[in-house]
This record gives C-alpha cells, structure tokens and sequence, in this order.
C-alpha cells in the first residue's frame, strides 16, 4: 500500500521537477536572444532612413535625365574638359550629391531622435570611417580620370567604389547595406564591359537600387 502511494508522488516529483528545468532552460535561451540582440544593437547603427535613400534615388535619376539631354544637345562633338556641357555635367553630380547627403543626415537625425539614439556615437564614427575610406578613393579617382578625360570609366569606378563603401560599412549598420553594396558593384562591373551605356547603369545603381532598396528599409524598419 506504502508503494502505491510513493509512486506517483514520486512521478509528479519527477514531472514537476523536469518541467521547471525546461522552463528555466526556455528562460536561460531566452535571455541569452536578449543579450544578443542588445549586443547587436549596440555595434549597429540602425537609424538610417529609408526614405532618404528613396529621395537620393530620385534625385540620382533626375539629375541622370538632365544628364542624358546635355549630351543629347552637345552632339556628336568629344566633351572636352573645357566645354560648357561638361561644366553643367559636373554641377549637376554636385548638386545631386549634395542634396542627397543632406536629405540623408536630416531624415537620419529625425528618426534617430525618435527612437531616442544618438547620431553622432561610437558605432556611428565606425560607419563613417569605414564608409568613407573606398567612397573617398572613389572621389579621387574620379577626378583622376576626368582630368585625363577618361569619361568613360568614371561611372562605373562611382558605382564600384561605393558598393565597396556600402559593403565595407555595413557590418556597423543594417544588413540590407550590404546587399546594395554587392548590387553596386555588380553594376560597376557590367558598367565597365558595355562601357557605352554607363550613364544607364549609373542611373540604375544611384537611381533605381536606392529607390528599391529604400523602400525595402523603410516596409521593415521605420514603420515599426
């Protein structure tokens, strides 16, 4: 009789004992994706916005159009580095690099003061350096390759030294940086094989991969 009773007390001993290991196996897991994701939080900067990568696509593709025209209009005469149309080219990046820079630190400042980060940390000079670095020896590049009039290879060498930008800063930022980083610079590369439509992938790159790529991180993260 002794036995009968022992048993299931000690079957409900064993029960209870083993579903609170389970439980606090579920809270150790638990709070380890915790700590994890703070961890993760903390070495990325996650206040870019979506919506300026939108607008900076936007402005790449009207300043792309206008492009487009000027050299429509110079005719089949070379571009030279003292022409007119070459002037307006070049104000024209500036100014589509300007305001696309602008709009992105504004945008950027207000959702980090919504989600109450600030924009200016440690993570965020990390991000800016390591951006920075490629996006620069692009610049120079760049403007190495207008002064000897090699105008051909400067669309595709912006395309590939700011994936390489992207890519290289997106391990302090949002994963989908990277994935536009390696966008870029597979555009750059087909840029330079079919060399005579480079402004068309320059467009496509500046343009349409911002506007999608935005959009994408605006739907999974400034609507939250």
């Amino acid at each position: 009789m002794i036995i009968y009773l022992v048993i299931p007390e000690f079957i409900f001993y064993f029960v209870f004992q083993s579903t609170l290991k389970m439980d606090e196996a579920k809270n150790y897991l638990q709070d380890i994706k915790d700590i994890k994701q703070m961890m993760s939080q903390s070495s990325q900067f996650i206040s870019l916005s979506g919506l300026s990568g939108v607008l900076a696509g936007i402005y790449a593709i009207l300043g792309g159009l206008y492009v487009n025209q000027l050299i429509f209009n110079h005719g089949r005469g070379y571009i030279t580095f003292e022409s007119e149309t070459f002037r307006n080219i070049f104000l024209t990046a500036v100014i589509v690099l300007l305001a696309s820079l602008v709009t992105a630190y504004i945008m950027t400042a207000r959702k980090a003061k919504r989600m109450g980060e600030k924009i200016w940390n440690p993570t965020s000079r990390r991000l800016l350096i390591n951006f920075a670095i490629p996006l620069f020896s692009g610049g120079i590049l760049a403007m190495l390759l207008i002064r000897k009039e090699y105008y051909a290879l400067i669309g595709p060498m912006t395309l590939l030294f700011y994936g390489l930008a992207c890519l290289n800063a997106s391990k302090y930022t949002l994963r989908d940086v990277r994935y536009l980083g390696i966008t870029e610079i597979i555009l750059g590369l087909l840029a330079v094989e079919f060399s005579g439509f480079g402004l068309y992938f320059w467009m496509i790159g500046f343009g349409l991969c911002h506007i999608v790529y935005g959009t994408i991180m605006y739907l999974k993260y400034d609507r939250k």
